[in-house]
């Protein structure tokens, strides 16, 4: 049977990824937990199996799907993972290790002195980007490699990537690797003890690998492959020339909004999405991000807006969904390059971009001020940009660096400076 090899064995990917290929049939997956020890124990001790919660507007559906025939933990056995990135029977490598897990600079290139990225280079490797480089170097046969995270040019990207670590690592990449760029798109909450108690009711076994998801789902992935693929468009999948105009509307409507309300919900006393969109000022504001947002798009996608984001909002307002904010608050430094930074390099103004991202900045401050450590690959960098007593005028003009927006117009930084001392509360920032 044709195989495909995962990175990233998370909540998305079990109910995304995974639940195509269940669907399409005739596929097995060789599972690669990337850290998480006790995800990996559940797993083996279910066969690689689990129950996926599907929510809809008729209730609560489950599903078993069992196409993980294969488990492997990278941390444990990192030797193991590049073997089974090199086994001929793998035809197809997916990765699903959110943005931060592909150790990009700002450039959208390697950044070879990120912590993981550097230490790969001295030992075994254990960062996705190290482990795929080395397995890719092993192969003898054709392969295609699928990132599948809300990363703008994925694919390009990833390619950059590995060719940037093989050439500092030594290593020679000699056969056909293809990277098709994709778009996913499904809204799948973190797994609390509430929503495994409900999934566990309603399929009658304990499972503490369990994952709800929505109804909706999306998935489009540029036809580029170097060999057999499974039937992924007989589950929905759409295969296209292009998938540009797909990506950027989403991540710049349904994860620029999802940004702009986890900050300034949080900030506003909310837990959930659902709690913040029904808010009618945050509603309201993420309207205006979406105006400003569709005047960006690609042509061939503006027809089809409209409905794409009355849509958003029904997905957001389900309550049932319990989709924290928190979650989606983590590493903020690196998804505002990908959801809000486009919205602010363009010709037209976009003030309510520029007020989601002094929500960032606000939030970064209210973590500090609540003693909370941020969850944020740059943390220690912010953390000494905050420790280090700076006015807000300061702060801003240094977090907008980090981001990829070193130099605003005047006019443009008073105005931000503005919006976060309005939503600090006029307070010093130090």
């Amino acid at each position: 049977m044709p195989r495909i090899l995962h990175l990233g064995l998370g909540n998305f990917h079990r109910a995304h990824q995974a639940w195509y290929t269940a669907m399409a049939g005739d596929w097995s997956v060789t599972g690669v937990v990337m850290g998480n020890a006790a995800l990996y124990a559940a797993l083996v001790a279910q066969g690689g199996a689990y129950h996926l919660g599907i929510r809809g507007a008729d209730g609560l559906h489950i599903q078993k799907i069992a196409v993980h025939d294969r488990l492997l933990l990278a941390q444990a056995a990192p030797q193991a993972v590049v073997a089974a990135i090199a086994d001929p029977e793998v035809h197809i490598i997916t990765l699903t290790v959110t943005e931060k897990g592909y150790g990009l600079g700002a450039d959208g290139r390697l950044d070879l002195k990120s912590p993981a990225i550097a230490a790969d280079l001295t030992q075994d490797p254990r960062s996705a980007i190290g482990l795929l480089a080395h397995g890719l170097a092993l192969r003898s046969t054709p392969v295609t490699v699928i990132s599948c995270d809300n990363v703008s040019g994925n694919g390009h990207k990833l390619r950059a990537a590995i060719t940037d670590f093989a050439r500092a690592a030594g290593l020679r990449l000699s056969v056909d690797i293809r990277f098709p760029d994709t778009m996913v798109d499904r809204i799948t909450p973190a797994t609390t003890d509430a929503i495994r108690s409900e999934i566990e009711a309603a399929s009658g076994a304990t499972d503490p690998a369990a994952v709800l998801t929505e109804a909706f789902s999306e998935w489009i992935i540029e036809d580029d492959f170097a060999g057999p693929r499974p039937a992924w468009e007989n589950a929905g999948v759409e295969i296209v020339p292009d998938v540009v105009p797909y990506e950027v509307r989403k991540l710049r409507l349904l994860n620029a909004a999802h940004s702009y309300l986890a900050y300034a919900g949080l900030l506003a006393g909310y837990r959930y999405v659902h709690e913040a969109i029904a808010d009618t000022a945050l509603r309201a504001a993420v309207e205006q991000l979406w105006n400003e947002a569709q005047a960006t798009l690609p042509d061939n996608v503006q027809a089809s807006t409209p409905a794409y984001r009355a849509a958003l909002v029904e997905r957001f307002a389900v309550a049932e969904m319990r989709h924290e904010l928190a979650q989606i608050a983590c590493d903020g430094s690196l998804k505002l390059r990908e959801r809000i930074v486009p919205l602010l390099t363009g010709a037209s103004d976009a003030p309510q971009a520029r007020r989601a991202l002094a929500a960032w900045i606000a939030f970064v401050v209210w973590k500090r001020d609540r003693g909370e450590r941020l969850q944020d690959p740059n943390a220690n960098q912010i953390a000494a940009l905050l420790a280090a007593n700076l006015d807000t005028w300061s702060l801003c003009k240094s977090l907008m660096g980090l981001i990829g927006l070193p130099d605003a117009p005047l006019e443009w930084h008073a105005a931000l400076v503005s919006d976060v001392d309005k939503l600090i509360g006029n307070g010093p920032v130090a």
